[in-house]
């Protein structure tokens, strides 16, 4: 089983105090410690496991900057066996229909029977899964969190659904997925991982050599756009209710109603 894994390497929440720039209009990304993606990591596990249990292999691809090539590695090092870096100035501002044209081109040079995607990256919008099934008119699956394989042709996955409850449902080859935290436990990747995939060659795109022009991705061809970034306002402390169940129940009611929410 041949599969595309799409990465993308964000700022480490754990590692970073994030803050807005003085303009107001991003976050300061000045000396910021990056990383993997934690949903895209998640689906090169998951990718790994199915090779290993399948046979196959596991490519990477990641649209970014230079230093997105050190994402690419790391993947690398945990057991993908390629990687694939989109780079471009051009590319620059994108929004999620534009990266995932820009996926489009790169699974079209390829021949997968598998995209995977994180179900979300940093910009939390969880749409380049959708928008990467929806151009290249392949089944797509969102939120999964199991794969089987059924057969050469056939995956039945899994997707938490309201309540809590398990969906299970089968979905033909090829076929997008987006995975969601949880569905497995990803490995450990040490130095001499890294070190191992060090020096391997990985090729570098633009997006003149996918074809992709000013009109399809870049800020340019951006149907949304950012605007503003804002800290919300803090509002009062939360007010801690005391007593038995009972007590808490008619305090709870007569604070509702006092503020209008309960006539």
């Amino acid at each position: 089983m041949e599969i595309l894994v799409c990465v993308k390497r964000v700022p480490d929440n754990e590692e970073n105090e994030i803050e807005l720039n003085s303009e107001g209009n991003d976050i300061e990304r000045d000396d910021l410690v990056y990383s993997v993606n934690e949903w895209d990591n998640y689906a090169v596990e998951e990718a790994i496991q199915m090779v290993d249990e399948h046979g196959g292999s596991v490519t990477v691809v990641t649209v970014g900057d230079e230093e997105s090539e050190e994402v690419l590695r790391r993947e690398m090092a945990m057991g993908a066996e390629k990687g694939i870096l989109v780079s471009d100035d051009a590319l620059e501002n994108s929004d999620g229909k534009g990266i995932a044209a820009v996926l489009k081109a790169v699974v079209e040079k390829g021949n997968y029977d598998l995209i995977m995607t994180g179900a979300q990256a940093d910009a939390g919008a969880a749409e380049v899964g959708g928008f990467l099934a929806a151009m290249l008119d392949l089944p797509y699956a969102s939120l999964v969190n199991e794969i089987n394989v059924v057969d050469d042709k056939t995956l039945k996955v899994g997707r938490e659904v309201e309540g809590g409850d398990q969906e299970m449902n089968e979905i033909s080859l090829p076929c997008v997925v987006s995975i969601q935290t949880g569905i497995n436990e990803p490995r450990y990747v040490g130095i001499r991982g890294i070190r191992k995939v060090a020096s391997v060659e990985i090729p570098t795109f633009s997006a003149s050599d996918l074809g992709i022009g000013s009109d399809t991705a870049g800020e340019a061809a951006a149907k949304v756009q950012k605007i503003d970034y804002f800290l919300p306002d803090l509002g009062d402390g939360a007010e801690m209710l005391e007593g038995s169940n009972e007590e808490i129940a008619e305090k709870l009611i007569e604070m509702l109603k006092a503020k209008g929410g309960l006539q």
